[in-house]
């Protein structure tokens, strides 16, 4: 709340924050104080790695499989039928 009032007391440009924005660019904005018309906040997102996640899905179903193996396992020496397991 500090920096919101001192960059208010101040009139600061800060970008991503906040902009002083003067009364002929309020009226060319037709009065509409919305702040994404003067302040811009968007963050460009970094890329994914579609090639890494599709590994580490395949290491977790992998993984998933020798669980359900083990699972499976349990059940035979207790004698009980398995569950449906993928």
């Amino acid at each position: 709340m500090d920096r919101i009032i001192n960059t208010y007391k101040a009139r600061e440009d800060i970008e991503k924050f906040a902009h002083a924005a003067s009364l002929d660019e309020i009226r060319e904005n037709d009065y509409n104080m919305n702040i994404p018309r003067y302040v811009d906040t968007f963050e460009e997102e970094e890329p994914v790695d579609l090639d890494a996640v599709v590994k580490e899905l395949e290491a977790f179903d992998e993984e998933i499989k020798a669980v359900d193996a083990e699972i499976e396992k349990y059940c035979v020496e207790l004698g009980i039928k398995a569950p449906i397991l993928r």
